[in-house]
């Protein structure tokens, strides 16, 4: 009996006051010699188009088949990716993408996409479970390279990222449990991404 009551009593308390450490947390982390966003970009500053060699590459950790998660594209892959419409022509595109394109298949390219993402639940443990009211507290970084090589040489370089993510994602709703059981994964979605 004494046992029960502090159970329930337990209970009662993280209800009420929130309990937001038994609420889940979601990670996100892709595999890479890189721990942070400041050693990926410093690695990738290291790379001189027109100067580097794909075995500098392979030093600096840009090699497809030792580092995880580095997609390679040929040259009809890079027009779709730089020249998706009619608009924008060969002329429209940098040096030496211009060049890796007109080689055709001495033409290869390296994409990059990295991401270090965690997502804290925050709030009421029963309002969570219920789905009345979900809200996450988002922190982490997002780091993408495409490097373009004609023969071995590195031709062309263009990174894009966010250094720091922090934010908040709030789902409100008024009917809870009693929504399409859809709606769950469409919260892991929102809770995951941002």
């Amino acid at each position: 009996m004494r046992l029960h009551t502090i159970i329930l009593l337990a209970l009662g308390l993280c209800l009420t006051s929130g309990c937001s450490g038994l609420l889940p947390v979601a990670k996100t982390t892709d595999e890479s010699r890189w721990e942070s966003f400041d050693q990926i970009k410093a690695s990738f500053d290291q790379i001189i188009p027109f100067a580097t060699t794909k075995t500098d590459l392979e030093k600096l950790g840009f090699d497809p088949y030792q580092t995880p998660n580095i997609q390679i594209l040929n040259y009809l892959a890079i027009i779709q990716k730089f020249m998706p419409n009619t608009n924008i022509t060969l002329a429209d595109l940098p040096p030496g993408l211009q060049g890796c394109v007109e080689a055709k298949d001495s033409c290869v390219a390296y994409e990059l996409k990295i991401q270090n993402l965690k997502s804290q639940r925050q709030g009421n443990v029963f309002l969570d479970l219920l789905r009345f009211k979900r809200q996450a507290h988002q922190t982490g970084w997002h780091f993408s390279a495409f490097i373009a090589l004609v023969d071995d040489l590195v031709v062309y370089k263009l990174w894009d990222g966010k250094p720091r993510i922090e934010g908040e994602v709030y789902k409100k709703n008024p009917l809870g449990p009693l929504q399409e059981p859809a709606d769950i994964a469409t919260d892991a979605a929102v809770i995951g991404t941002f």
